[in-house]
């Protein structure tokens, strides 16, 4: 029985994601379909990597930093480095979106007092003009 193949449609209704977005992945190998003419059809292999692929995006990671981490994968049959350098990595990302968080939440709070402290003065004015 061979392994169960994907269209482009398929892959694209499966991850939400754009034609556009397979080819590119694709033109930086990334992924790697299996070109029947001018289809392409993605393995389970294929699925796995695009899964990952979005993931890393949304937590930040560079396509490069991506592709090194997934480029790992064939080295060593328990995966252990590929494991290893990810987990590394996560932790590292995991502490520069923390700070961000933190930079967030403290200018968040700074715009809020602003905004009280502005909102108070224009009801002061507002109250010595004898407007609304």
């Amino acid at each position: 029985m061979t392994e169960r193949t994907m269209t482009i449609r398929e892959m694209c209704d499966a991850f939400d994601v754009t034609p556009r977005t397979l080819r590119f992945y694709e033109a930086k190998e990334l992924i790697f379909p299996i070109r029947d003419g001018q289809k392409r059809l993605f393995t389970k292999r294929d699925r796995a990597r695009l899964k990952l692929i979005l993931r890393g995006k949304r937590f930040g990671f560079s396509l490069e930093e991506i592709r090194q981490l997934l480029d790992l994968y064939n080295r060593d049959e328990a995966h252990l480095e590929q494991m290893s350098r990810t987990y590394d990595a996560a932790q590292q990302r995991l502490a520069q979106m923390e700070q961000q968080r933190d930079e967030l939440n403290e200018a968040i709070a700074d715009l809020k007092e602003q905004m009280a402290w502005l909102g108070d003065t224009i009801a002061d004015r507002r109250k010595a003009n004898g407007t609304k």
